[in-house]
């Protein structure tokens, strides 16, 4: 059947379509393949690949937003992609062959595109590039079967796994189960949600927005669109913020005038819940890049902080603060739904630096903070080694009392409580709702006379 499959249609391929101009269909798929090229053989991410702004360049507003879609669920889907292909190919070619192929597996299978455009544009683009014009008979042949038979296939296709190294890792912490439906999370794109400026205002820009007003506080917009054209974005009043990551400030309940340090602060949602506390709020970040962005965010939602641009671990500063926020470096194992690219781009190794890292950030956010203070300490990992065991040795290091609010205060599935202190948060959980990011939260007060509590 494949070697049928690879004859059939060849009269269908004729020229080269090499100087043919692109349409801005094209563009954005070749925009797609140059994404995947960059991730998948460089092993960059893909964050990384768009701040460059080379490759969405010349792409109109929504046609790069579309671009981007389709990169990232042609990496959530790669495996599905592979296996469907495999079925109607007797070996898969080399990029970027291959890469087209994939884009429009996944285009055929899992977007419900029209078979036509998909084919044709696949083919064109085997044609532009010489690696793979030979190929464009056999992508045209493999593709039509793809189209009327890969949907059905795909339809009994599991979610895809997570990399061997952290399956295993997340496995011996949660259990096989809890894992499948975290790679069931993962396999929908994260929804868009906001956090509002005034908070006595939400359920109001609910109703404005047409979004869910959460259990946590946050807003859950419908669907994905152009957020600059909505209302309340030019007069800042509102931001972007997945809603596991809200969390940490509201476990931290800031008060008004609070003098409150946040360590790692891009790109700034929560220097803005802080400020919108009104808090007092100095937002250190050590990329001044980065701190572009705070400032950006900052001055679009009215809202005021003093920004630092310097290293947690060597800033040198003599007052101390009533509260300090540490969003630490971490994996990012939480958000593989939201960046689909880290499982292809980071794996297992140098684990053990993040993990000393944090440490010693936790120290350093402890020497800012004044004797009975209160520190927030989060990351967005799924690891316990950067949640649950760097909070218990910093309390056993420090004299420290877990202070976290209890889950329904904070609108949070009961089983987000962790029995040795802090909540766990998953991106299985509201499986209805579209679910979360994944982030360990735990606010930790330090003792009053500055030294070990003892009581």
């Amino acid at each position: 059947m494949k070697k049928q499959v690879q004859s059939q249609h060849r009269s269908r391929t004729s020229g080269d379509g090499r100087n043919n101009p692109l349409t801005p269909a094209l563009a954005v798929r070749l925009a797609v393949v140059t994404l995947l090229d960059g991730v998948l053989r460089e092993r960059r991410q893909l964050s990384e690949l768009l701040a460059e702004g080379t490759m969405l360049g010349p792409l109109s507003g929504p046609d790069r937003a579309r671009a981007q879609r389709l990169t990232n669920e042609t990496l959530r889907n790669l495996d599905r992609a592979d296996f469907v292909l495999s079925r109607f190919i007797d070996r898969l070619p080399p990029a970027p062959g291959l890469l087209v192929l994939r884009l429009a597996t996944v285009e055929l299978c899992a977007l419900g595109e029209a078979a036509h455009g998909v084919v044709d544009s696949a083919v064109t683009l085997m044609r532009k590039d010489r690696r793979s014009a030979k190929m464009a008979g056999l992508a045209n042949a493999v593709l039509r079967k793809v189209a009327s038979e890969g949907p059905a296939l795909w339809a009994t296709l599991p979610p895809p796994q997570l990399p061997s190294w952290l399956r295993r890792r997340l496995i011996h912490i949660y259990d096989e189960a809890i894992v499948q439906a975290m790679e069931t999370a993962h396999l929908s794109p994260a929804p868009t949600d906001l956090t509002v400026r005034d908070s006595s205002q939400t359920q109001a820009w609910a109703v404005t927005l047409g979004a869910e007003h959460l259990p946590t506080g946050s807003l859950r917009l419908p669907a994905s669109g152009q957020l600059t054209d909505l209302p309340g974005y030019a007069e800042g009043a509102w931001w972007v913020q997945d809603a596991a990551a809200a969390i940490p400030v509201r476990a931290l309940a800031p008060q008004k005038g609070e003098q409150i340090l946040d360590l790692c602060a891009a790109p700034g949602g929560k220097s803005m819940q802080l400020a919108a506390s009104g808090a007092k709020v100095t937002a250190l970040d050590s990329s001044a890049t980065r701190m572009a962005r705070v400032q950006e965010n900052l001055a679009r939602t009215g809202l005021h902080a003093h920004c630092v641009v310097a290293d947690a671990l060597t800033w040198s500063n003599a007052r101390t603060f009533d509260a300090v926020l540490l969003d630490a470096p971490c994996s990012a194992t939480g958000t593989v739904r939201r960046h689909p690219d880290l499982p292809h781009v980071k794996g297992g190794k140098g684990l053990h630096d993040v993990f000393e890292l944090q440490s010693r950030m936790i120290d350093a956010a402890l020497s800012f903070l004044k004797p009975g203070g209160r520190l927030t300490y989060c990351t967005c990992s799924l690891l316990t080694e950067e949640g649950e065991l760097q909070a218990k040795t910093a309390i056993e290091r420090h004299g420290l009392l877990d202070e976290t609010p209890a889950p329904e205060d904070l609108g949070l599935p009961t089983t987000s409580r962790v029995p040795t202190g802090g909540l766990r948060l998953r991106p299985d959980f509201w499986p209805e709702r579209g679910g979360m990011d994944g982030f360990f939260v735990a606010v930790l007060r330090k003792s009053e006379n500055g030294g070990p509590n003892t009581g």
